[in-house]
């Protein structure tokens, strides 16, 4: 079968090309310039260097000229971002097309969705990629993170961890795995109700993905839910900032170690609510961090012991 060679131009620096009609401004020597830099030839003066090339960027050896052009690769599609379209009614130029050929496109188009998908990994991977960026949307998360979630859950796929496991349960344990390496303060019940999936079974997920993929993962700290229970529960400045100083000051006397964070966090404004004399219930930080009311009360009872 015939193949067509395909190299990529690459910068020379053995290749010199003689720059006529120029001189060196220091000796009126020969100049020389490649693909690199201008440099004479008799005193080594450098004149030009990290020169741009705008040629094309892929050279073909035949009559046909190929550049890559179109928007850059990413890793939130199965594809990369480089899928097949086929298009309705209409040619490139806006022309409509006869009923012979819109029936062939549509043939066209049933064709290729049949065969859309090379393989059932592939089909896999496409569903849950697509449950990743919906998770994401929900919760508002940067689009930074999304790619890392996105990557995440195709190195579990990748490293066959998605075997014995829903699809659903990975891409919420890759989206609060992504969450858990960037410091934000998102919880676990949060995204597992988001999902639609048992909190259960994302927790067993995102232990498999740390474990077997070894995430970076930061420590979570009551002092990181503050500013976003707070946010959620409308709580002025000077509750925020004083539940913050609670949980600071609890975290340097370790009386947080194997507490639950957004437990701790809720009664640390529970208590600064109290102090300002606030309408901060118990049942709405509680309701809030996701714990009970009485996981308030116990942690509230530290924070008089030991810490205010």
């Amino acid at each position: 079968m015939a193949t067509r060679d395909i190299y990529e131009t690459g910068f020379d620096e053995d290749v010199q090309t003689e720059s006529s009609g120029n001189q060196c401004p220091e000796c009126d020597g020969r100049v020389t310039t490649n693909a690199v830099e201008t440099v004479c030839e008799d005193c080594g003066l450098v004149i030009d260097e990290q020169r741009i090339d705008h040629g094309p960027e892929w050279r073909a050896h035949d009559d046909e000229e190929c550049e890559r052009t179109g928007a850059p690769l990413t890793a939130t599609r199965h594809d990369r971002g480089l899928p097949t379209k086929i298009g309705r009614g209409t040619d490139a130029k806006g022309n409509t097309l006869s009923g012979k050929k819109r029936r062939r496109l549509a043939r066209m188009r049933r064709e290729q969705s049949r065969g859309r998908w090379r393989s059932k990994a592939e089909r896999n991977l496409a569903y849950g990629l697509s449950e990743v960026r919906r998770l994401v949307s929900a919760l508002d998360i940067s689009d930074s993170v999304r790619d890392q979630a996105c990557q995440l859950f195709r190195s579990a796929q990748n490293e066959d961890l998605l075997r014995g496991r829903s699809i659903e349960a990975i891409a919420a344990a890759s989206v609060y795995g992504a969450c858990r390496c960037n410091g934000l303060s998102r919880l676990l019940g949060e995204v597992s109700e988001m999902a639609h999936v048992a909190e259960s079974r994302v927790t067993n997920a995102y232990r498999t993905l740390n474990e077997e993929l070894g995430l970076p993962a930061q420590p979570v700290t009551p002092s990181m839910y503050v500013p976003r229970l707070a946010s959620d529960l409308e709580c002025p400045d000077e509750i925020r900032q004083r539940a913050r100083r609670l949980a600071e000051r609890a975290e340097d006397l370790d009386v947080t170690t194997g507490v639950n964070p957004a437990g701790f966090a809720a009664a640390c404004l529970y208590k600064a609510g109290q102090e300002q004399e606030e309408g901060v219930t118990q049942s709405d930080v509680a309701e809030s961090g996701n714990v009970s009311p009485t996981t308030v009360r116990a942690h509230r009872e530290t924070l008089e012991k030991q810490v205010a």
